[in-house]
């Protein structure tokens, strides 16, 4: 009897040794450094974890989350910190390269074209997502141009009944200045090559295309809208032009979470307190306050 107990607890020992083996394989790297990110720039390459087409939803997180990138940048550059730590914590992740213009993104810059274009290239996407998931809904989580031009589609495109969170990471929701513009081109390696950018200055404040969009209210009704922002950013200037108003929005400011985060708009994707955020955004019903410890600009941390 003891040797057949004993046998069963080394066989139920091994059992949870393989699981855990599997467990720690299958566990994504995530690495919070845009260097980290411009290292991996690529015009077609998908960010870890992103579009694994077979993956199909849980009921913890029933809908599949995709990730809009920024102006100048690519899927891969901008998603190489978020879109692991998705996956690690079980949701199905999707990515897209948008906005390409004037061949811009055989070099891996995009999001240069016109914005009105950018989200129809998004509402396809959507519905490609949705077929291939079977959900319902899907959330949608953006840096900078990516975090505003959905708004775009949910006013316009018939997005509203697709989406059911639009997160937002420093995004240029009521336009920026030209010198911002300028700090974010002098800063993506190159984007100051870029002769035309359509996007560029629709995102000026004032523009035809955001008083078009922001008429009548910032958002549309039945969609969560979560902003998380920093006092640092150098590009959305003023920082509060990212903020919305109206129902259902959520507007968060770093340091008022944590004064150790000193990122600003390029290293906003590779913070760990905006990622926790975005985790929180995403589950509000299970939420953890992300750990304040010190995130650098540029590189975040």
């Amino acid at each position: 009897m003891r040797k057949r107990l004993a046998v069963l607890v080394v066989g139920l020992l091994a059992a949870v040794a393989a699981t855990s083996a599997a467990a720690a394989a299958s566990t994504l790297p995530v690495v919070y450094n845009s260097a980290n990110g411009d290292a991996h720039s690529s015009p077609t390459a998908s960010p870890p974890g992103a579009n694994d087409w077979s993956c199909h939803p849980t009921a913890a997180h029933p809908r599949p989350v995709i990730l809009v990138h920024g102006t100048f940048e690519n899927m891969a550059s901008n998603w190489q910190a978020l879109s692991p730590l998705l996956a690690n914590h079980g949701y199905c992740v999707f990515a897209l390269n948008y906005g390409s213009y004037d061949n811009s993104g055989v070099t891996g810059i995009d999001a240069t074209g016109p914005i009105e274009t950018s989200a129809q290239q998004l509402s396809a996407f959507v519905t490609k997502v949705l077929t291939a998931t079977g959900a319902h809904k899907v959330d949608l989580v953006g840096h900078s141009q990516g975090g505003m031009m959905p708004r775009y589609y949910l006013k316009f495109l018939g997005g509203a009944s697709k989406v059911d969170a639009l997160i937002g990471l420093a995004p240029s929701n009521h336009g920026t200045t030209l010198d911002g513009l300028n700090a974010l081109t002098s800063q993506i390696p190159g984007a100051s090559n870029q002769p035309t950018c359509p996007a560029c200055s629709e995102q000026m404040t004032g523009s035809a295309f955001l008083t078009k969009l922001n008429a009548g209210g910032d958002t549309v009704p039945g969609v969560r809208y979560t902003v998380i922002e920093s006092r640092n950013d150098e590009v959305v200037t003023p920082y509060t032009s990212a903020f919305l108003t109206g129902p259902n929005v959520t507007n968060i400011l770093l340091q008022s979470q944590c004064s150790l985060d000193q990122g600003e708009h390029l290293s906003m994707a590779y913070d760990h307190i905006a990622d926790g955020d975005v985790l929180n955004a995403l589950d509000p019903a299970n939420p953890v306050a992300p750990a304040c410890t010190p995130v650098a600009p540029v590189t975040g941390g």
